[in-house]
């Protein structure tokens, strides 16, 4: 598979978990209390943040296996496949609750 595609499975990944997580509750509130000025109170705005930080927390915490294994491996550059599969590995099992809610609204 090309690097490309593992990308892109990561990011899938990531915005599948960041807007369709239960935890999107929590980040709301979140988002709420300290994006509520900058935002301008924009209801809309602060709910996209808020599931962008999902996103972004997803993605993040999907990766850090992959980064101890390539600090373990002794890899310095670019990812091999193996951590990228890491990578992919930890955002979909990062993403198991959201799963249910995606396939129920069939998108």
């Amino acid at each position: 598979m090309e690097r490309n595609a593992y990308y892109i499975g990561i990011a899938f990944f990531g915005m599948i978990n960041g807007i369709f997580n239960p935890l999107i509750v929590f980040a709301y509130v979140w988002a709420k209390v300290f994006m509520s000025y900058p935002l301008f109170g924009y209801e809309p705005l602060i709910f996209y943040f808020a599931s962008l930080m999902l996103s972004t927390a997803t993605i993040i915490l999907g990766g850090i296996p992959a980064a101890i294994y390539e600090r373990l491996a002794g890899i310095e550059g670019d990812s091999t496949v193996t951590s990228l599969w890491l990578w992919l590995a930890g955002t979909a099992i990062l993403t198991i609750p959201a799963i249910s809610d995606f396939l129920r609204l069939g998108l």
